[in-house]
């Protein structure tokens, strides 16, 4: 098994910016960790304490980390999309998210793709 965490963090610095990426890529990509990670905190007490032990927000990010792993990393090798369909999965999974929750990433691009399909 892969730890994504460590091996997408390993990837982002060459293929962002000016000129490669839509300017909404980095704030959108440390959101999704910062969320992936919370995530499977989230899951993990679920195992341990059972869901009736998580918050309703914990709940929100145990399941945003399950369909992260499904829509955004198992992409398989037969699978291509651009950068922006990428980053177009990755509002898609921010949005299960409460507004108030995305702290990481600029208000304009909230505004901009938050909640838009």
């Amino acid at each position: 098994p892969i730890d994504v965490l460590p091996s997408l963090s390993r990837l982002k610095d060459k293929g962002i910016g000016e000129g490669k990426t839509r300017a909404d890529h980095a704030n959108t990509m440390n959101q999704l960790f910062a969320a992936y990670s919370r995530g499977k905190d989230a899951k993990e007490l679920q195992i341990i304490l059972g869901e009736d032990a998580l918050s309703e927000v914990d709940r929100i990010y145990a399941r945003f980390a399950a369909a992260f792993e499904q829509d955004y990393v198992s992409q398989g090798f037969a699978v291509e999309r651009t950068i922006n369909e990428t980053l177009s999965i990755g509002w898609k999974l921010l949005s299960m998210l409460p507004r108030n929750e995305l702290k990481r990433i600029r208000d304009a691009f909230i505004d901009q793709y938050y909640g838009k399909d």
